[in-house]
């Protein structure tokens, strides 16, 4: 399963993952692709997104049983403790 989370994006990028992957919510796609085209994937959400940010969660045979990849701007941010991926809060301004 591949989740991909979108927030502020170009519509081109968003036209381009309806491609791959279903939308079931405005900015949600969901599909289920090899890792080989999941990074095909993430690379043009990478090259697309501009001033948005974007999240892709996806399972994986790890302790939590997913991973995850963020780009842009977004108070949450990947942290990583004893080898666990967690989410941590950039303070507010």
């Amino acid at each position: 399963m591949l989740v991909i989370v979108l927030e502020n994006a170009p519509p081109r990028l968003r036209g381009r993952l309806a491609i791959w992957l279903l939308e079931i919510r405005a900015g949600v796609y969901v599909g289920n692709y090899s890792s080989k085209v999941r990074q095909y994937v993430w690379d043009q959400v990478e090259a697309g997104i501009a001033d948005g940010n974007a999240v892709m969660a996806w399972r994986t045979s790890n302790e939590a049983g997913f991973d995850f990849v963020t780009i842009g701007q977004n108070r949450r941010i990947p942290a990583e403790l004893d080898g666990a991926k967690l989410v941590s809060f950039k303070p507010e301004v």
